[in-house]
């Protein structure tokens, strides 16, 4: 069976793809179109302009039309991809990962600053992130500080397979290592920095995420529990027993969580500095505290 690209040219078929997509109200229908047909030919950008003419192979067509299936009943391009760059780094993904997302560099953003007001960032550090998943916040670390070490921790096997094999596409393997435990519960102190994107989605609000999320991303990674506050109450008082005196504790939050998350950075002798970190739309995404110098 041939598929409906068969023998259109490359320039043809981004065409014809991107009026599907648009047609099925997907905003970024050209820059989809264009990833979509680039993964089926196996070129880069410069490599369809160079082919703008040539015509598609009937495999090249069957392939391109999974894709579009795909890409057309929800799945995330990230997905249909396997993989997604984060912070520079391009970072394979499972059906056990998060795709991750550019709000979470914020985390990233924060972490660096105070890094960097605290001293040299090519300082020996030691560092652990809960909850890694991809590995796509602690690798991003990992690659600004060169003198860093430390640890992912996951509950998932399958997810610290893909962050391990993310680590060692990276270069970053030696420095890296991967434990399966439920956050810091696995861990020994003391830590310099621990980070950590957690499950925040409130239980109910699950049902209406964009599909992309809903229906693609692991549910254990999103739900948060009934006010979206649960994997909070268990790692912050695990880190804050881990830090060295003055160091952080970063973390990722839900709109509208930066202050009940701040109250649980306090009962756990934390100490909530500077503000939490705004991403692009203006959300305090990135929330800090600071164990107590002696």
């Amino acid at each position: 069976m041939t598929g409906a690209f068969t023998n259109q040219t490359v320039e043809a078929a981004r065409r014809a793809l991107t009026a599907r997509l648009k047609t099925a109200a997907i905003d970024s229908a050209e820059l989809d179109a264009r990833i979509l047909i680039g993964h089926a030919l196996g070129l880069d950008l410069t490599g369809l302009i160079a082919a703008a003419q040539r015509r598609l192979t009937p495999d090249e067509s069957t392939r391109l039309e999974e894709f579009v299936r795909r890409r057309l009943a929800g799945e995330p391009v990230a997905r249909i991809l396997g993989e997604r760059e984060f912070w520079g780094l391009p970072l394979q993904l499972s059906s056990a990962t998060l795709v991750p997302r550019p709000d979470t560099e914020t985390v990233v953003e924060l972490a660096l600053e105070l890094l960097r007001a605290g001293g040299d960032l090519n300082r020996p550090l030691r560092i652990a992130d809960l909850g890694t998943g991809s590995g796509a916040i602690f690798l991003a670390l990992l690659s600004e500080l060169p003198a860093a070490k430390g640890f992912g921790t996951d509950i998932s096997e399958a997810a610290l397979r893909i962050a391990a094999a993310n680590a060692a596409r990276a270069g970053l393997s030696e420095r890296a290592a991967f434990i399966a435990c439920n956050y810091a519960c696995g861990l020994s102190g003391p830590f310099d920095l621990i980070v950590s994107n957690p499950p925040y989605i409130r239980s109910a609000d699950i049902g209406g995420l964009a599909a992309e999320v809903r229906d693609h991303d692991p549910r254990a990674a999103l739900d948060g529990g009934a006010d979206g506050l649960d994997a909070y109450r268990t790692l912050i008082p695990q880190a804050a027993g881990l830090l060295a005196p003055g160091a952080a504790l970063i973390v990722e939050a839900g709109e509208g969580q930066s202050g009940p998350i701040q109250a649980l950075m306090k009962a756990a002798g934390l100490k909530a500095a500077p503000a939490p970190k705004a991403d692009l739309a203006g959300i305090p995404r990135a929330v800090a505290g600071h164990k107590m110098a002696r």
